[in-house]
């Protein structure tokens, strides 16, 4: 009974939360000064379009786009459109489907992405826990290490490798995610193209996620290496191997969430890295939509976004519930 209270409850927070961020974000890209319109119609009187012609095309947009309307029917527009999986069509590529945009964007994001924070997270855990209970100069060394990684940007140290493997030592490509001539396909031709494009910004996002979990990691397990479980297995003559285990499983709750958080704001995370490599993920995507105005993108990669984070968290906690005993305990004890 306890378990299904505090299930429901988080259901309906996180409902909540995700009422909250559908406004939010239709607001906030409208609270970027300037009109995506006026861009777009700029744009064509560079041209030659006469004034008449550029007032015509400019009544035409704002009708399309539905910025005549008031803000009021412009947001029940918005939500019906989500509810039917519509996204809306690109201001700068109409008329090309905000859908289109984010299937092309998306997989180069999640391939470079998704190995990088998973691979952090293994190395980085184990690395923070062997350093917590041999300690001496291989604690000094990781932590020192991973600290420098961790409070790093991820603009520096993509900047570091993009000049230091790319323009001096010429090991990797500079900047795109294919061959200029190629186009994305499924063979092994395009792939193996892809992939020496893939590995500097693979490197930057994976050496800052191993610094970041290797750092909290140490952190937990220093904490339980005070615990008397493990001053009494010692005692008992338990190896180290065995031992690393232990503090590992009690200490990885908080990594979980890390884990979960991480996954879920990949796309945004991501965005300087994209920036810097000039890889065409959903950061570039996003950067560029902001930069013109363009609305609809916005709003989709950001509620991407939203959900993401709001379903990570969400099946953390639902994690939390099974997993942690006291969770249960505490939520029987509730009249």
């Amino acid at each position: 009974m306890g378990l299904r209270r505090y299930l429901a409850n988080k259901t309906v927070w996180y409902l909540g939360a995700l009422v909250v961020a559908v406004l939010l974000n239709f607001l906030l890209p409208r609270l970027i000064p300037g009109n995506p319109v006026d861009v777009i119609v700029s744009g064509l009187g560079q041209g030659g379009l006469s004034s008449e012609a550029q007032k015509q095309i400019y009544e035409q947009f704002m009708k399309e786009f539905g910025l005549d309307q008031p803000m009021w029917n412009q947001f029940v527009t918005y939500v019906t459109s989500i509810l039917h999986g519509n996204l809306g069509k690109s201001f700068s590529f109409y008329p090309t489907p905000v859908s289109d945009l984010i299937s092309q964007s998306l997989p180069f994001t999640l391939v470079l992405q998704i190995p990088a924070i998973l691979l952090g997270w293994i190395i980085g855990n184990v690395l923070g826990a062997v350093a917590a209970y041999k300690g001496g100069a291989w604690d000094k060394s990781v932590f020192t290490t991973s600290l420098v990684f961790n409070s790093m940007p991820y603009y520096c140290l993509s900047i570091i490798l993009l000049y230091g493997l790319a323009v001096v030592l010429g090991w990797f490509p500079p900047g795109g995610a294919y061959s200029l001539g190629n186009s994305p396909e499924w063979s092994w031709a395009f792939f193996s193209d892809a992939l020496q494009y893939w590995w500097l910004p693979f490197l930057s996002l994976l050496l800052i996620n191993i610094g970041g979990q290797a750092v909290g990691m140490r952190s937990m397990a220093i904490y339980e290496l005070g615990s008397d479980y493990v001053n009494y297995s010692r005692s008992l003559g338990i190896g180290d191997s065995k031992m690393t285990g232990y503090i590992f499983k009690n200490a990885m709750l908080p990594q979980i969430t890390g884990l979960a958080l991480s996954i879920g704001t990949m796309v945004g995370g991501a965005l300087i890295t994209e920036l810097v490599f000039s890889y065409p993920g959903m950061g570039t995507l996003l950067f560029n939509a902001i930069s013109s105005n363009d609305y609809p993108v916005v709003q989709a990669v950001t509620l991407i976004i939203t959900v993401a984070v709001l379903v990570a968290n969400y099946l953390v906690e639902v994690l939390y519930g099974f997993i942690d005993p006291r969770i249960r305990a505490a939520k029987s004890g509730e009249k």
